[in-house]
């Protein structure tokens, strides 16, 4: 049975009440709280993992951050498209007057009111961004970075009555058909795996009666998913969906390809004309490819010494792959200007203006790893050409 955001179903023994929320809306956390306090349901079920949760109720969260061990680690991408997506969130909550998530808050708040058990039913959110990023192929890395970038600095405002609109199923449908056109690898890690878990640890939640309450966008999914679980024909083995899956040949590749073809170039300027022009190929080159590492990160005002390591640094990750100069940049902009514990303590706040932005030191090192990456591609796709020129001629 449907009622508004609501889906009631009856699986075998079982009664699980769907409730669809909007994560910024107001009238969802109402509607949370009245839902398991009439239905006083034996389990509910939230769309969260244990990491949101601490990241929402514990204050001292982002002070256990140590930013030069992401990079180190190559998480530079994960923090930044993990804080892209709170920022967004959290701009469109401050025209609501509610936090993203508050409504997922709220269930568990009223359940543990009235003595009910709560269950996490979500996928941890670092495993769904890797798998949504080892998903993506090179062009569609672009497009996700270009899509988070262009959601970052947005000037767009929404008002009460369109998040609202986001619970009804037209606008939804509409915008999942758009993910799915623009970027079909992320909507099915994102969207369609999610829904799958979501479903999976629901069922396998005790009780003969749960309250699941879920994002409005997992409505559709999770609902038929449960129903084939108990016809006994719609088995998810979850540890699947769990695993980062190992990257193709294709993949492995694609970061030697440019190193290659640079190399190719200035071997061939060295055989066709000698070693004064494979000399300045390869000043050139690293002209073009520090240089724009180095615009990169003044773009993102960083510390003089990240410019000189961006400039320095950008030839050697060219070169080899397994580093890159945004790790180079980002170590050190977060060694010289180290955060602050009004840094991490506003970061939440700050990354939703552009001041901000700029101003807090986490979110400058983050812009300092991403722009001098950015800008060392750029210059090598740049001096392509120029090289390629040299050699013909």
């Amino acid at each position: 049975m449907n009622k508004g955001t609501q889906t009631r179903l009856t699986l075998q023994d079982r009664e699980i009440i769907l409730v669809g929320t909007a994560h910024v809306s107001r009238e969802s956390i109402e509607e949370v709280n009245q839902v398991i306090r009439e239905e006083k349901p034996g389990m509910v079920c939230v769309e969260l993992d244990a990491g949101r949760l601490a990241s929402m109720t514990q204050q001292d969260s982002w002070e256990k951050l140590d930013l030069v061990k992401v990079f180190k680690e190559g998480k530079g991408f994960l923090l930044m498209a993990n804080l892209v997506l709170s920022s967004f969130q959290r701009r469109l909550g401050q025209n609501m007057g509610v936090k993203p998530g508050d409504e997922m808050k709220a269930a568990i708040d009223t359940a543990t009111e009235l003595g009910i058990p709560y269950s996490l039913c979500d996928r941890e959110v670092q495993l769904t961004l890797k798998r949504a990023w080892g998903s993506c192929g090179f062009w569609s890395k672009n497009k996700l970075l270009a899509t988070l970038l262009s959601s970052a600095f947005t000037t767009e405002k929404i008002d009460e009555a369109q998040i609202e609109a986001l619970k009804n199923k037209n606008e939804l449908d509409n915008m999942m058909g758009e993910l799915a056109e623009y970027l079909p690898e992320v909507k099915k890690v994102l969207i369609d795996e999610r829904d799958q878990y979501l479903a999976a640890k629901i069922w396998a939640s005790p009780g003969s009666r749960i309250v699941a309450v879920i994002g409005a966008g997992h409505m559709g999914g999770v609902s038929a998913h449960l129903e084939k679980i108990a016809r006994g024909d719609g088995f998810i083995d979850t540890s699947e969906l769990e695993q980062i899956p190992p990257p193709s040949k294709i993949s492995k590749l694609t970061p030697w390809i440019i190193p290659a073809i640079i190399a190719a170039l200035i071997i061939a300027g060295f055989f066709k004309s000698g070693g004064a022009v494979s000399l300045s190929m390869l000043l050139q080159w690293m002209l073009w490819n520090g240089s724009l590492a180095a615009l990169g990160t003044i773009i993102a005002w960083g510390h003089p010494l990240s410019v000189l390591t961006a400039f320095a640094g950008a030839p050697i990750a060219t070169l080899n792959p397994f580093v890159g100069v945004g790790l180079f940049a980002g170590v050190v902009e977060a060694t010289v200007r180290r955060p602050r514990v009004q840094d991490i303590e506003h970061l939440a706040e700050d990354i939703t203006s552009l001041r901000g932005l700029y101003r807090n030191r986490v979110s400058k090192a983050l812009l300092v790893f991403f722009l001098s990456s950015l800008g060392g591609m750029i210059g090598n796709f740049i001096s392509i050409p120029f090289l390629t020129n040299l050699v013909v001629k």
